[in-house]
């Protein structure tokens, strides 16, 4: 893993190290804790920086024998649980987390040797003693690795807070909130609902016992999160919806599922249905860019799920056919001139083309790429993953007009993933040009694009 790792030609090289290595870094999705940057969070050892929440590692730790001890532990040290890392490490060869792994050590660390049972305990410490230095806290990553704006996520009824509190104190780095709304559209558990309702109401300062007063409450949180700088919002959702519904079948759903009874499960398509609409006209209103993230299969393992808790490796790629919902919801919103700026992440590779075809049905020409296909997210996000939704870009919409990557990550050591994008763009462009598939000739024009698409294009997209 040398300078010019995953770089096969000179163009390809001269594209990295001379224009994509040096934009800074817009990660206009992400998970961090913002209480962490508020706080500058100094980490106590690379366990908590490194393995702490990332289901990533841990999947591979128990597929490689690692009990859970070591894994989600209490009662187990933060060397134990490195130290069980560092045996699992090696078998990680040729999935992307060798890579990730590796170059978060060398990027972050200047840490240059592969981490193995050999290796762990010199890595361990020289790691320990520099996260004690300044540079190392939260903060002092995010400027290490040259970032400019993170977008966190959000629920509607949380303070932001601890994003009013970076801003005041002047810290240079951009900290925005990003609207995640999934809760409020969570009608399948009346209980868990209804609680919601309440905690949403406290956060708008209203009541909330019909479905008129829900919208109110939305909008009153929604006009909250524009004050505090956001400018995006995100769904998580299992598949796109868009039965049809009238107003006199919501409000009654609403109250059913209000009153405590189980809706049917046509009644949860309409209202689900009703929200995504709702939420969609309030972002174009405000002229927001709303993400949705779709085709996650979640909380597989159900005995885990009650030990654990969601977002703890026990998710998996949904099979879905969701191609017509997708065009219905879409076509919905700009039959009435009111689709805003908008990303789709999908989880299955099958929808890959379908999804590259589906941008160009709404593009209207206001924005370049005004409908973006986002990067490679989850388990696509890695070198196959990306190469092969830049390739289905490239064939069927406008790669240059892409805007690049993101984090999706809890991690301050996660960064190195836009530069493992950067180089596989770069990398790719540069085989095309040394295959005469793309003109020599037009090279000015590729170093911008690589520029373009590393920072300048989501910049001028999100316009933060």
């Amino acid at each position: 893993m040398d300078n010019d790792f995953l770089l096969h030609t000179d163009f390809a090289k001269e594209l990295y190290h001379q224009h994509a290595a040096k934009m800074p870094i817009i990660d206009y999705h992400c998970h961090l804790i913002p209480s962490m940057v508020a706080s500058d969070h100094k980490f106590k050892t690379i366990t908590e920086a490194w393995l702490g929440g990332d289901h990533y590692k841990w999947r591979a730790m128990r597929t490689n024998g690692i009990d859970e001890k070591y894994i989600t532990g209490e009662d187990t040290s933060d060397w134990e649980k490195f130290e069980k890392w560092a045996e699992t490490v090696p078998y990680t060869m040729r999935n992307p987390l060798y890579h990730w792994t590796h170059l978060e050590l060398r990027t972050a660390f200047g840490i240059n040797k592969i981490l193995s049972p050999a290796t762990a305990c010199e890595i361990y410490e020289e790691c320990n003693e520099k996260l004690q230095l300044p540079e190392f806290s939260a903060r002092g990553l995010m400027r290490k690795y040259h970032v400019e704006t993170v977008c966190t996520t959000d629920d509607p009824a949380d303070s932001l807070e601890y994003h009013q509190a970076v801003r005041k104190d002047g810290f240079e780095i951009k900290m925005l909130p990003t609207w995640r709304p999934d809760k409020a559209m969570a009608v399948e558990n009346p209980e868990a609902f209804r609680s919601y309702m309440e905690k949403l109401g406290t956060a708008a300062d209203c009541s909330i016992t019909s479905f008129t007063d829900l919208l109110a409450a939305l909008r009153k949180r929604h006009d909250f999160f524009a004050a505090n700088g956001c400018k995006l919002s995100d769904h998580g959702i299992e598949t796109f919806f868009a039965t049809p519904y009238t107003a006199v079948e919501i409000t009654a759903i609403f109250n059913k599922v209000y009153g405590g009874k189980v809706l049917t499960h046509e009644e949860v398509l309409k209202f689900k249905s009703a929200m995504m609409i709702e939420f969609a006209i309030m972002d174009w209103e405000k002229g927001w860019t709303q993400q949705f993230h779709y085709g996650a299969l979640r909380n597989n393992n159900s005995k885990m799920f009650q030990k654990l808790g969601p977002d703890t490796g026990y998710d998996s790629i949904a099979t879905s056919q969701t191609a017509l919902e997708l065009s219905r919801f879409l076509d919905a919103l700009a039959s009435q001139d009111k689709l805003t700026k908008t990303i789709l992440y999908n989880l299955n590779p099958c929808d890959n083309e379908m999804i590259a075809t589906m941008l160009g049905n709404f593009q209207d020409g206001t924005i370049p790429g005004k409908i973006q296909w986002g990067s490679g997210w989850w388990f696509l996000d890695q070198k196959t993953g990306m190469e092969n939704q830049m390739n289905a870009l490239s064939l069927l919409g406008l790669l240059s007009r892409f805007v690049g990557m993101l984090t999706d990550s809890r991690s301050f050591l996660s960064y190195p993933r836009h530069e493992y994008f950067r180089r596989t763009l770069c990398n790719l462009i540069g085989n095309d040009v040394e295959n005469g598939e793309l003109p020599a000739s037009e090279l000015p024009f590729l170093r911008q694009m690589v520029e373009d698409i590393s920072y300048n294009n989501a910049k001028n997209y999100f316009k933060f």
